[in-house]
């Protein structure tokens, strides 16, 4: 099961530990998030206790005007419940009882100058990334006039001497060699290992630093993958789409990526035709299809 350790968020969102005990080692599980109002009322049935828990002035100020008796009873109970981590919104002063009962059962216990809804957005962001549905695939991925494009294909087919050339047209790359998809919602955003960040990989020339050779502006740390093209070896039997009648779609964690086969072949300008199935795939998406541009003239001839 994936899980987000506690000191990642810490250091990610720069909270303040108003009690941190070395000795507990937190992990997250969910990207939901739970204001614990109820809570701090007296009502612990349905408790999401596995989230992280946010108070914000709502909270805090309630709690403040209950009796001490009852506020030590709930907060007592409250933190008795194996809760990831407290924060408290809006750089708010804290009860001194609220940091007994969390030292009391070792609870990390953070402070934020952000305000409530702003940090339960940032949290929410945050480990809905980090907790993603996520794969690695074999390929190089660039962002080619806008579109998010996936190379794939079998080692030595030429991937990342099409990129290459596509880098030197002035489209940026991702990713070479292993490219790390995640899913978010519907839609699937690929990263580069750090440890392969910026770096492409030449037969003949070996690693090179893309950065460093075009600049910044040939990188990207992330982009959406929007379309996949498939490199193959030329097939003289095989009967390959002539007018894009064919709608091919590639599966990557239960999403459908429209996907184009390009047959490989000396003579073939490989980059050139990427860049068309990007801007074919643009022009689709603005709501023009050459293909049905060209049936309803066809028609028009024959009818």
């Amino acid at each position: 099961m994936q899980y987000v350790k506690l000191e990642d968020l810490v250091s990610y969102i720069d909270l303040e530990p108003i009690f941190y005990p070395a000795d507990v080692q937190s992990r997250i599980y969910t990207p939901e998030i739970i204001r614990p109002g109820l809570q701090m009322a007296g009502y612990f049935d349905w408790f999401s206790f596995e989230r992280v828990q946010v108070m914000g002035r709502a909270e805090m100020f309630y709690l403040s005007t209950l009796d001490e008796d009852i506020r030590k009873q709930r907060l007592d109970k409250f933190f008795s419940y194996p809760i990831p981590a407290l924060i408290v919104a809006n750089d708010m002063a804290i009860d001194e009882l609220l940091i007994y009962y969390a030292k009391k059962y070792k609870r990390p216990v953070f402070k934020s100058n952000q305000k409530t809804d702003k940090l339960v957005n940032i949290l929410i962001n945050f480990l809905e990334e980090e907790l993603a549905e996520e794969t690695t695939l074999h390929g190089v991925c660039l962002e080619v006039y806008g579109v998010g494009v996936l190379i794939k294909g079998k080692s030595g087919i030429g991937k990342s001497e099409t990129s290459l050339e596509l880098i030197n047209r002035g489209h940026r790359l991702v990713a070479d060699d292993a490219v790390i998809i995640k899913k978010l919602d519907n839609n699937l955003k690929a990263t580069c290992p750090e440890l392969t960040q910026h770096l492409m990989e030449i037969r003949g020339i070996g690693i090179l630093d893309i950065k460093h050779l075009f600049g910044v502006g040939s990188i990207r740390i992330e982009q959406f993958v929007e379309l996949v093209i498939e490199l193959e070896e030329w097939d003289q039997n095989k009967e390959y789409d002539r007018i894009g009648t064919d709608e091919d779609y590639t599966d990557i964690l239960g999403i459908k990526i429209p996907t184009v086969v390009i047959p490989v072949r000396p003579g073939r300008n490989t980059s050139a035709i990427v860049e068309v199935a990007a801007k074919n795939y643009r022009q689709k998406l603005l709501g023009y299809n050459p293909l049905e541009t060209y049936n309803r003239k066809f028609r028009g001839l024959y009818n």
